[in-house]
């Protein structure tokens, strides 16, 4: 277990800070302790000072985790947030968004949330931000891109249907991503 390198750090902290913004020092410095983060086998542990202490007398090919996983270095180097990170992350959450009961099993299973899926949104999000998805009943479900959106501006408003879309197509799409040439492929029906 060791430290994160200055790369390391920045690549994972612009990823946090899609999701909370400028929020990230509380993570860091908080009420009850500080926290920092360390890395073990290309996971990210958030973890207690006084948990860190305790745990140095354990060499580190015996330890298999230690605090919260937050998240993990893929072998490109990109980081990528597990959904432990999850309790954590949503209450210093910028940007949210409320989905109806019955968008929730969708979503859970992987799928994009449709506009007719959405109970309400934070003000002011903007196209390709990190939000936290929450149901109804204010449970957070999981971490999510926002993929359409349309501005207030236009006169359109969310009251309508027409402010916020996650997914708006007319032909399902089965399958969309790299091919093993290195070209985009998406396969519609």
């Amino acid at each position: 277990m060791r430290p994160l390198t200055e790369e390391e750090t920045r690549v994972m902290f612009e990823k946090i800070a899609k999701y909370i913004g400028e929020n990230l020092q509380l993570l860091v410095d908080r009420p009850d302790g500080t926290y920092c983060f360390r890395l073990h086998n290309d996971r990210v542990y958030y973890v207690s000072e006084k948990i860190l202490k305790l745990a140095a007398n354990i060499s580190g090919d015996k330890l298999v985790s230690l605090g919260t996983c937050f998240g993990k270095f893929t072998k490109t180097h990109k980081f990528r947030l597990h959904i432990t990170a999850l309790d954590y992350l949503a209450p210093y959450a910028k940007y949210k968004v409320w989905i109806k009961p019955g968008a929730e099993q969708s979503f859970l299973y992987g799928n994009h949330v449709l506009k007719s899926g959405l109970g309400r949104i934070t003000e002011n999000t903007c196209q390709y931000q990190g939000v936290v998805v929450y149901s109804m009943a204010d449970v957070p479900l999981g971490t999510h891109i926002l993929l359409r959106y349309k501005r207030p501006e236009t006169g359109d408003s969310f009251a309508n249907s027409s402010q916020v879309q996650l997914k708006k197509k007319k032909k399902k799409c089965l399958y969309s991503g790299k091919h093993s040439t290195g070209k985009n492929l998406a396969i519609l029906t």
